[in-house]
């Protein structure tokens, strides 16, 4: 039996892996490397924050693309990983960001991406998802942004402060790190002016505490921003990851991995999506099972139930909302929301038991008994 099993796990491990693509990609003279994995579906693209190239990504591709079967692209920005920095530039600014989108248009448009994809950006890349967005409004279906730069956090007061701490003379030059920091601030300049268009769902993960070590003034800016960010905008959710740091994909990857299966199944029709929820719930599981030493999977179900409720999508959040309580049984709050989404569906009788069950487990929910008591009455 256990010939069998790792058997099936081989033969599945070697089929993911067959469908994963290596590439150079010509952009002009100059080769900008690409990983694809494939499938059928929107594609999804990956834009990794400062300084870091495709690989980062690598640790939540799989379990995304084992639940949407959909196109998955990651890339090295110019001068980053294994992707060349163009010969004919000679002047540092023609490295700038608008350089990076024209490369990644040429890359994703010679690779044959040309219509409608998702992007996925972390940290500084979240300035790149901002600028494509603007540029090509028509291609972009929806954006999940991961504790991302913010277009109006640098002011002229915090980048003067950058410029009295920060030298590029100690990097090495020519490289993709050297012109990102050349350029760094004339890029937060020219941002400050565009917007995400507020036709495009976006969602916004951002962690309670962003950057360890950061000072005090610029980390209650960044999390004031980030609150801040969906006010007035109809298109825009914030979801903040508690818990986590800034690399809230590998501290919290149940979160991420499920936020962008969201993201991706509101391109779907009704019963593709029921069949991606059967797949995210099996995922869910599996990740809850593998994570169930802290209780992060408890929280990402939660959060996950209570997205669905803000899309109005009833049954799906007592289905996730069910599964969290046979998971995590010992836990008052999940039988709280439980029976929460079950007053919702007119499900009196069953709410009733899950709020007497979260009160046996916590005497001192004061919801549970405000809410029995009225049910009482």
């Amino acid at each position: 039996m256990k010939f069998f099993y790792h058997s099936i796990v081989l033969l599945f491990s070697l089929s993911i892996h067959s469908q994963t693509q290596d590439t150079l990609v010509d952009v002009g003279d100059y080769n900008m490397h690409f990983r694809i994995m494939k499938g059928e579906g929107t594609p999804i693209l990956f834009e990794a924050g400062a300084g870091n190239d495709a690989s980062v990504w690598h640790g939540i591709l799989e379990k995304i693309h084992n639940v949407t079967g959909t196109t998955l692209i990651t890339y090295d920005r110019s001068g980053f990983g294994t992707s060349e920095l163009n010969p004919k530039l000679k002047n540092d600014a023609d490295f700038g960001i608008e350089n990076g989108i024209k490369e990644l248009e040429i890359g994703l448009s010679k690779l044959g991406y040309n219509n409608e994809i998702i992007l996925v950006s972390h940290s500084y890349g979240g300035l790149y998802n901002l600028l494509y967005a603007h540029k090509y409004p028509k291609k972009v279906k929806s954006v999940v942004l991961i504790d991302v730069t913010l277009n109006n956090f640098w002011n002229e007061e915090l980048l003067t402060m950058r410029d009295n701490m920060f030298d590029t003379s100690t990097i090495v030059k020519p490289s993709g790190d050297y012109y990102m920091n050349a350029n760094f601030n004339e890029i937060m300049r020219y941002m400050r002016n565009i917007e995400f268009p507020n036709n495009i769902p976006i969602i916004n993960v951002f962690p309670e505490n962003s950057f360890a070590g950061f000072p005090e003034v610029l980390s209650n800016r960044w999390r004031m921003l980030h609150k801040e960010f969906n006010h007035n905008k109809n298109n825009v959710e914030n979801i903040i990851a508690y818990g986590s740091a800034h690399a809230v994909f590998q501290d919290n990857p149940g979160l991420i991995i499920n936020t962008i299966i969201k993201a991706y199944s509101a391109t779907l029709n009704e019963n593709q999506q029921r069949e991606l929820l059967q797949k995210a719930l099996d995922n869910a599981i599996e990740m809850s099972i593998e994570t169930k030493v802290n209780n992060r999977s408890e929280h990402d179900l939660n959060e996950l139930g209570y997205s669905f409720l803000r899309n109005e999508e009833l049954e799906k959040a007592m289905e996730v909302f069910k599964l969290n309580t046979l998971l995590f049984p010992d836990s008052f709050n999940v039988y709280d929301s439980y029976g929460e989404v079950l007053l919702m569906a007119d499900k009196k009788a069953e709410a009733m038991k899950m709020y007497e069950k979260s009160l046996e487990l916590n005497p001192e929910n004061e919801n549970a008994k405000n809410v029995l008591l009225e049910l009482k009455q």
